[in-house]
């Protein structure tokens, strides 16, 4: 995208000497609106390069039950004076091969098969437990799990681990806390999938502003991809020190910052004409600012988001010293010709 975009503003300023002046450009007042808009985190940034985003559910909030699955193994152990042989079938069983879950079921001494998948361990216990009262009474029942199928969020890119088990409990803070990621990782670019549906989560406000209704609960089966730092970027280019491609791994940056990164606007930099080139191929918007807005705005308030080009343009007298030089060697030519008394000789 980046490129494409250069490619357009290229193509802009061919034949040209200075900034892009067409009537399609905006000035300092709408870059601030739109900073705004920016400083609402990365799903406003989405929107603005024209993506559908949808609100984050607030159900993804909540914790859930940590239930019996279907294969896992459970130790039943059973505690009751007056029938010590079926205590002693169970926990002989329970301490070889365990019970496994099998048609949802598990198989007991002395009961009908018992539905127990969906329940938690408690919930298994106490329905264990009644139906061993029912035939003998004071019995007293502990269930466990041996062997399980670990439900767990898959993790990828820039992590310290492949995956890590969920209970019903884990959120996405302590996930990520698990998951040992750089400190320079791009949140703006890393997204959670659930259902192979990307959940509208925003990493950065959960992390850098403690936005806790960004912590969602995770599921098994999750997917969480933490993204390069260099997934996002944008442009300097034109009149600066050095132009370059500056990292976004927050998702903004500030024009100020932006331009210190290529190491400012030397003297052959028009300071009133900086401009800002965002959007698709098909239709960019443009805005001109100048020295004195990087200056006196607060940089809340002159955001650059990924994709943006920031262009410098050269100075008139800068443009005019640049053709002189180019043309200066053919005069220099003509005038070695002149003082040699070489004449030029015509067909």
């Amino acid at each position: 995208m980046l490129k494409t975009t250069v490619f357009l503003f290229l193509i802009l300023l061919t034949g040209c000497s200075g900034p892009y002046m067409g009537k399609d450009l905006f000035g300092a007042d709408e870059f601030v609106l739109d900073s705004y808009k920016i400083r609402e985190g990365k799903f406003s940034i989405l929107e603005m390069e024209g993506m559908a985003v949808s609100e984050l559910d607030e159900s993804l909030l909540n914790e859930y039950k940590d239930t019996i699955h279907e294969d896992d193994v459970l130790v039943v152990l059973v505690l009751n004076h007056k029938r010590p042989d079926v205590a002693e079938a169970v926990q002989r069983v329970a301490s070889t091969v365990g019970f496994r879950v099998s048609n949802g079921q598990l198989h007991l001494p002395d009961l009908s098969p018992i539905p127990v998948e969906g329940l938690t361990l408690d919930e298994a216990r106490q329905k264990i437990a009644g139906l061993y009262n029912e035939q003998i009474q004071d019995t007293e029942v502990f269930v466990g799990y041996k062997e399980r199928i670990v439900r767990k969020v898959e993790l990828a890119g820039l992590v310290g681990m492949p995956n890590v088990p969920v209970d019903g409990k884990l959120r996405l803070f302590d996930l990520l806390a698990k998951a040992r990621i750089p400190n320079d990782a791009n949140l703006f670019k890393s997204y959670v999938i659930r259902d192979n549906a990307l959940l509208p989560v925003d990493m950065i406000k959960l992390l850098k502003e403690g936005d806790m209704q960004q912590n969602i609960v995770m599921h098994g089966g999750d997917k969480v991809y933490i993204a390069e730092p260099g997934a996002s970027s944008l442009m300097v280019m034109g009149e600066v020190l050095r132009e370059r491609v500056v990292n976004l791994p927050a998702g903004s940056i500030s024009l100020r910052h932006a331009l210190a990164e290529a190491g400012g606007i030397p003297f052959t930099g028009d300071k009133s004409y900086i401009q800002v080139i965002r959007g698709n191929i098909s239709k960019p918007k443009i805005y001109t600012l100048s020295w004195e807005h990087v200056i006196h705005l607060p940089n809340e308030s002159l955001l650059l988001m990924p994709g943006d080009i920031v262009y410098v343009a050269a100075k008139p007298i800068t443009e005019w010293n640049r053709f002189i030089s180019q043309i200066l060697p053919s005069f220099g030519g003509l005038e070695v010709v002149k003082n040699s008394g070489m004449g030029i000789m015509l067909p």
